[in-house]
């Protein structure tokens, strides 16, 4: 599955960067992305490649482990 991030403008005029969204394809992940933001204009959209590693400092902060029951 790709992931898809967009910067979206919403109806207050407020921007909101950075949503990251799975989905089979651009279509289908901006069908999701407008379920949860309606009557949003979306401003721009990025593909994030699978072999993309997250931040160095989010691993080391404990985020990537699970959580102790």
């Amino acid at each position: 599955m790709l992931k898809f991030d967009f910067s979206v403008q919403i109806r207050g005029g407020q921007r909101v960067d950075n949503i990251v969204i799975g989905g089979r394809d651009h279509a289908d992940a901006e069908r999701k992305l407008l379920q949860m933001y309606r009557h949003c204009e979306v401003l721009s959209c990025t593909v994030r490649h699978p072999q993309e590693k997250r931040p160095r400092a989010m691993l080391t902060a404990g985020i990537s482990k699970p959580m102790a029951k």
